[in-house]
């Protein structure tokens, strides 16, 4: 399994027609288009997916559109979680999971749960699934860190394979890095950070970006694994311009618009997300120009 989900895994956004139906014409193109540039797996219904926005029955309809136009046979990450425990659980019996490597699950959010509460809700949900888990730490979104001691914990339990960390803190990335198990999967959430956390030890990234330049991880990852950490650096450096921009008006607003610019998918987001502003289209027009 630590083969299968090393080095880049693309969060793949749902493309929308201008009426906000799932436009799968889009997405069809965009898993071509990541896959034909490199990226190693697809990661279904993550943030970046708008999940908080589509019913159960548009998340199945986009899983099973993933699972049955896989024509690489890529590796699947399905996103889910939850903030209450008893909900996600039966959320997972009802989930046709076929075909899936593992699971991705946010930490429980907004009700701010304590360390205690955090690995109890993953041991329960791990205790569960009938596939491998990935912990998913965000504060950023969930108002709540998992710690460095609790990842630690959790990273025993025989269910769980590794976590995508997003925390932004390499104390915490070092810590997790020095302690765990050897197959023990410690994947970037931040794209930027990807390759200060492969350099301690990290399996790879799963990004926004890769939706849009998937060839430049792909570089990346290629120059890393060769020994050649100066050239990594520099194509690295390739995105620090672009990236803040896709979370200035909250991801996937940015990462839509380069989508659009690319030809791939329109850059329509659901409410209450918005469209991108038009001096955010410019700035990001004028970085893609630079590239």
């Amino acid at each position: 399994m630590m083969n299968r989900l090393s080095g880049t895994g693309v969060a793949l956004v749902t493309p929308f027609t201008r009426s906000l139906e799932i436009d799968f014409e889009a997405l069809g193109r965009l898993m071509d288009y990541t896959q034909s540039n490199g990226v190693d797996y697809y990661v279904v219904m993550g943030t970046t997916g708008e999940t908080a926005t589509l019913s159960p029955a548009e998340k199945a309809a986009v899983l099973n559109f993933v699972r049955e136009n896989n024509r690489a046979n890529l590796p699947i990450v399905y996103g889910l979680g939850g903030n209450n425990t008893a909900a996600l659980l039966s959320e997972l019996k009802n989930t046709e999971l076929s075909g899936i490597d593992a699971l991705l699950s946010v930490s429980p959010y907004y009700n701010k749960p304590s360390q205690r509460g955090i690995v109890a809700h993953y041991e329960q949900l791990a205790n569960e699934a009938p596939i491998p888990v990935i912990l998913y730490n965000v504060p950023g979104r969930t108002a709540s860190n998992v710690t460095a001691a609790s990842t630690l914990i959790l990273a025993h339990h025989p269910n769980i394979i590794g976590i995508k960390e997003a925390a932004g803190d390499m104390d915490q990335v070092m810590r997790i890095a020095r302690d765990k198990p050897e197959d023990f999967l410690l994947i970037s959430g931040d794209d930027l950070l990807t390759l200060p956390m492969m350099s301690v030890g990290g399996t790879g990234v799963i990004s926004v970006l890769a939706n849009a330049i998937p060839n430049t991880f792909q570089r990346m990852m290629t120059e890393f694994r060769a020994g050649n950490v100066q050239g990594a650096a520099l194509t690295s450096y390739e995105m620090l311009d672009l990236n803040p921009l896709m979370y200035e008006e909250s991801n996937p607003v940015g990462v839509k618009f380069v989508l659009s610019e690319l030809g791939i998918c329109e850059p329509h987001v659901r409410l209450p997300l918005f469209e991108a502003s038009e001096s955010l289209k410019a700035r990001i027009r004028e970085i893609l120009h630079k590239m």
